[in-house]
């Protein structure tokens, strides 16, 4: 993905800088005299999850986490504004607004188990917060191209920005939201009674109606809004959150699945291109094998029909008798495969019919006579080929 150029807010007059750019600029400038640009270490790939109330956020940012491998915790926003650096603010008589969130979530996003990935929930949530991120956006890819040919280059990885929204409708979303209002209450008497377990936060919009219908509108009127906006910018997952969970999270799968041409540097990348994926080589290798299986039968029939009866005859009843294991291992010193290609149409054989075969050639020195007058010992040279044979093997029910 190529930088693009920066775009900024017009500026309003309220409690507030709305200038996008002047609130970037003073927080990038702050950073970078704080720890200096060389430390600017930021993600490498971040995920930034917005839902609608009753999504399903909290259920599956956990599981997407895990379909990344992503140890770190989730950066949540409002928990950032719940930090005790935001508290601080708030004490002063300041407000949380566009350029703290920002501050703050650079801030936290510059710790060290942050390095590879991150899992944002909650940002961005205005259009000043959009233009925010396109900016940081270009930094990164700026810092990569200033420091490519350092040694601190490793550092500077391709940023990838994926933007996740899990969606569902205005009635699921006020149905879901009740329901979790119930549930809570429930949970909560339970922990209360038994002295066990911590207390779930009971909202107001998850026991009336109508303040619930209000939150979904404000989602979709301002966060839903400014997600969609970065569509034709970042890598960007719709999921249709309706969906029975098991159709959610295959969804999830399907969306973040590695691709390498996204992941990867691209001088990396352009090494590798040239060495075929197991996938291309899939699509073709049945009919291959389906040709060299004809030409056998044409062009050797003798041979072919010796190591068919070969097959039938020596090594199908060993196979059978340990069919419940799945695993079959065969030494035989048969001459008929001192011809490279007996060995080549044994293994083809049992790939057609759904096996997998592998020949290995082992030579032993037999001795076979003792000179007693040079103490010479001649020896013979035996082959054994040793034959593995593996297969989907018999569930057995036990108990």
């Amino acid at each position: 993905m190529n930088s693009r150029p920066s775009t900024s807010t017009p500026a309003t007059p309220d409690l507030e800088i709305k200038d996008a750019q002047l609130i970037f600029n003073r927080v990038w400038k702050e950073l970078e005299a704080e720890i200096g640009r060389e430390s600017l270490l930021f993600p490498k790939e971040l995920i930034l999850l917005g839902g609608a109330p009753g999504s399903g956020k909290g259920t599956n940012t956990a599981f997407i986490c895990e379909v990344r491998g992503i140890s770190a915790p989730p950066i949540v926003i409002s928990e950032l504004l719940a930090s005790p650096e935001a508290q601080v603010i708030k004490a002063r008589g300041g407000m949380v607004g566009d350029e703290e969130v920002l501050r703050l979530l650079l801030r936290e996003l510059l710790k060290p188990q942050f390095r590879d990935s991150a899992v944002l929930d909650g940002f961005p949530r205005t259009n000043v917060q959009v233009e925010c991120l396109k900016m940081f956006y270009d930094q990164m890819v700026l810092l990569r191209r200033e420091f490519s040919d350092t040694p601190r280059a490793h550092h500077f990885r391709q940023p990838i920005f994926h933007i996740m929204v899990l969606f569902v409708d205005e009635a699921e979303s006020i149905v879901r939201q009740l329901k979790r209002g119930r549930e809570a209450i429930v949970r909560n008497a339970e922990a209360r009674q038994s002295g066990v377990g911590t207390l779930e936060e009971e909202r107001n919009t998850d026991f009336d109606p109508e303040l619930a219908r209000n939150r979904y509108r404000t989602f979709k009127e301002k966060t839903y809004d400014a997600l969609v906006s970065l569509k034709q910018i970042f890598h960007y997952h719709f999921i249709n959150a309706q969906a029975p969970i098991d159709v959610v999270q295959q969804n999830i799968i399907s969306e973040l699945e590695y691709q390498s041409s996204l992941e990867l540097d691209p001088r990396t990348y352009d090494t590798l291109r040239h060495i075929p994926l197991a996938d291309e080589i899939v699509q073709g290798a049945r009919q291959e094998l389906v040709n060299r299986l004809d030409s056998y039968q044409i062009e050797h029939p003798r041979l072919f029909l010796a190591v068919v009866d070969f097959i039938q005859v020596k090594m199908m009843p060993i196979i059978k008798r340990y069919a419940v294991s799945g695993r079959t291992m065969i030494n035989s010193e048969e001459c008929l495969f001192e011809d490279p290609t007996a060995i080549a149409i044994l293994i083809d054989i049992f790939s057609e019919r759904g096996f997998r075969a592998s020949v290995d050639i082992h030579h032993q020195e037999i001795p076979e006579r003792f000179d007693l007058t040079t103490g010479e010992i001649k020896v013979r040279t035996k082959r054994v080929y040793r034959m593995t044979i593996l297969f989907n093997g018999s569930k057995i029910r036990r108990g």
